[in-house]
């Protein structure tokens, strides 16, 4: 059998394996995950959301995450009023929660983590399309820390200076002292270093 024989009799026998796999009633899940069927006809129920980092985390109260995680991206509406009260709460101006809100929840569309596949991939980044409208593909890479990202935003003078707290990527409040350069991504799949 040639070398491209063995290939397309491999592809053929992952088709056919992914096929058995999909089926009506097909177990999903990992060794450490509990079993899950997935029935035609079933209505399921989202638990968690988490697209722009530090959103939920962040500005929402707690009280109120199960309500945004199981109602986001579609209850904008309910909760960039939170998010603004949050930023406001702490001295900042209404301007950069008005600015916030409208990047984070995507113009009031929702809290969507936005990608353009059609930019150039160099300008891929957390929030890179707000920041650079038009030309920013959005998306976030691996080593963007979002968590500082986040903070300084709300926190420092990053994007407006009235009543900041402290100075970008610096204690107490624009940082979490965690180094994301610590251990590069890797060249292949899965990418991401394993835990120290």
């Amino acid at each position: 059998m040639s070398r491209s024989t063995s290939r397309v009799t491999l592809a053929l026998i992952g088709a056919v394996l992914l096929a058995a796999a999909c089926n009506d009633g097909a177990k999903i899940g990992g060794p450490d995950s509990p079993s899950l069927r997935v029935t035609p006809g079933t209505n399921y129920r989202q638990v968690e959301f988490l697209a722009n980092p530090l959103v939920s985390e962040v500005t929402v109260f707690k009280q109120q995450h199960q309500a945004y995680n199981t109602s986001m991206p579609y209850a904008s509406a309910q909760f960039i009023p939170v998010t603004q009260q949050f930023i406001t709460g702490f001295g900042r101006p209404q301007a950069l929660a008005d600015l916030l809100s409208t990047v984070l929840y995507n113009g009031g569309h929702g809290d969507m983590l936005l990608f353009y596949p059609d930019r150039d991939p160099t300008t891929t980044g957390w929030l890179s399309w707000a920041l650079q409208p038009g030309v920013g593909a959005g998306g976030r890479k691996l080593t963007d820390d979002v968590v500082d990202l986040g903070l300084t935003a709300i926190f420092s003078s990053f994007l407006n200076p009235t009543g900041a707290l402290c100075q970008p990527f610096q204690l107490p409040l624009c940082t979490d002292n965690v180094n994301t350069t610590a251990r590069a991504p890797a060249g292949t799949f899965p990418y991401l270093a394993g835990p120290f």
